[in-house]
């Protein structure tokens, strides 16, 4: 299998790259919100690969980060989620804001994407919010900081209390606000809670 690519970058033709690797051109689907990562044609490049091979087709899909290919190798193992699906998920959406979403239960913004209904959404949230704050996407830029934001660590301090998970973001998403920090958010759910 093909876990690593090194060669130099021929072409960009979205969702398409060409990597030419010591004579052999390679065919890599990379996601959108990828792109902008890529060098200039012309330049060396490295990409982490998740390679498929199926009775008709072999694919390569390509990621800047080994987090990156984990977290879309996390999408396939989800019920009616293909690789087309995955792609368009991080496509839509890069990993960080992905994972933000699927922290705050934010179903609309996860259905602005291509491809991806209501069901899917409740889907997604409900299979990976647990994982995506473990070493499952470590690795990512910028998904730790998200994971650790003040509502979740909020939901956290809650569960830890003896609330449901649901309960949690519930009471959260009643109370909090942008501008609020953790210790804020927890105290408002408190008494949001108490006062039912």
């Amino acid at each position: 299998m093909i876990g690593r690519l090194y060669g130099v970058l021929l072409s960009k033709q979205p969702p398409e790259i060409l990597v030419d690797v010591n004579g052999v051109g390679y065919e890599v689907e990379v996601p959108l919100s990828l792109f902008g990562e890529l060098p200039d044609a012309g330049q060396q490049v490295t990409l982490v690969i998740h390679q498929q091979i199926t009775e008709n087709s072999h694919n390569l899909y390509g990621f800047i980060q080994p987090g990156q290919r984990q977290l879309f190798r996390s999408l396939l193992k989800i019920s009616g989620v293909g690789a087309k699906m995955a792609l368009a998920i991080l496509s839509g959406m890069n990993p960080a804001e992905f994972t933000g979403a699927i922290q705050a239960a934010d179903v609309t913004a996860l259905t602005r994407i291509s491809g991806v209904g209501k069901k899917t959404a409740e889907r997604l949230v409900m299979e990976l919010r647990d994982k995506l704050g473990d070493s499952e996407v470590a690795g990512s830029p910028g998904l730790t900081a998200t994971v650790a934001g003040p509502r979740a660590e909020a939901r956290h301090a809650l569960e830890a209390l003896g609330y449901k998970p649901v309960e949690a973001q519930a009471l959260i998403k009643h109370v909090a606000n942008d501008e609020m920090t953790a210790e804020a958010i927890i105290r408002a759910a408190l008494q949001q809670a108490g006062s039912r």
